[in-house]
């Protein structure tokens, strides 16, 4: 089994934690709203049920979420840089979740991705874990080894070592 092996091995964070304020651009003007600092996560998925029970997810588990349906629409975002967090999907028109993280790494951000996918695959496990992706999980997503994932990107930013 591709995810339950030590393919959940997670990779190292080159970056600390973000927090997400609540800022954000009303029209046209930056707000910051009158609420404590949260943790943002951001995920970008282009199946709309799923991004929708990630994003009610990360708001159980206390992070704030954004949801994104694809790549660009993140990449255009301003919250681009406040993300502490990303959680991609791995095979999306346009721009894949691994082309993501690259494009990401490449323009210097270093933001800790963890990669969710319908259609495991040793390889393209291997290669994502090798490139710098944090953790490479399978759907349907197990929620406590997601919750362990973020925590470990967000408070260590050192790898999880499991099946050790």
């Amino acid at each position: 089994m591709l995810c339950r092996e030590p393919s959940l091995t997670l990779r190292e964070s080159h970056a600390g934690a973000r927090h997400w304020n609540g800022a954000g651009m009303v029209g046209g003007k930056e707000v910051e709203a009158a609420m404590p600092k949260r943790t943002l996560i951001s995920i970008v998925e282009d199946d709309q049920p799923f991004r929708e029970s990630m994003r009610k997810l990360m708001t159980a588990l206390g992070y704030a979420a954004e949801v994104f349906p694809s790549a660009a629409d993140f990449l255009a975002s301003p919250l681009l840089t406040a993300t502490a967090c990303l959680v991609t999907d791995v095979q999306m028109p346009g721009m894949t979740g691994l082309e993501l993280h690259r494009h990401l790494v490449d323009a210097g951000y270093a933001i800790p991705t963890i990669v969710v996918t319908a259609y495991p695959d040793e390889v393209v496990r291997r290669s994502a874990l090798n490139g710098g992706v944090f953790c490479y999980l399978c759907k349907p997503v197990d929620d406590e080894h997601l919750e362990r994932c973020l925590r470990s990107a967000l408070e260590s930013g050192k790898p999880l070592q499991e099946n050790s």
